[in-house]
């Protein structure tokens, strides 16, 4: 049985050069255009995160509930 490659976002969280988690949320809260899934995975990233900043998580829990036309 074949296995999907890992998408780029699971290459980025994972690889020595990405930017910090924190970057990375800032700049997909910021871009409208970030799809939910990518949002999904860095919630996940950020809650297996002992030290992830409560406000990320709330900043980034306000994006993937917002609606697309704000």
């Amino acid at each position: 049985m074949r296995q999907a490659a890992p998408s780029n976002l699971t290459i980025e969280l994972h690889c020595e050069h990405a930017p910090p988690l924190q970057d990375q949320i800032d700049a997909a809260v910021q871009d409208r255009t970030t799809p939910i899934s990518r949002l999904l995975r860095l919630m996940s990233a950020l809650d297996s995160d002992k030290s992830a900043n409560e406000n990320l998580r709330l900043q980034l829990r306000a994006r993937i509930g917002a609606p697309l036309s704000v």
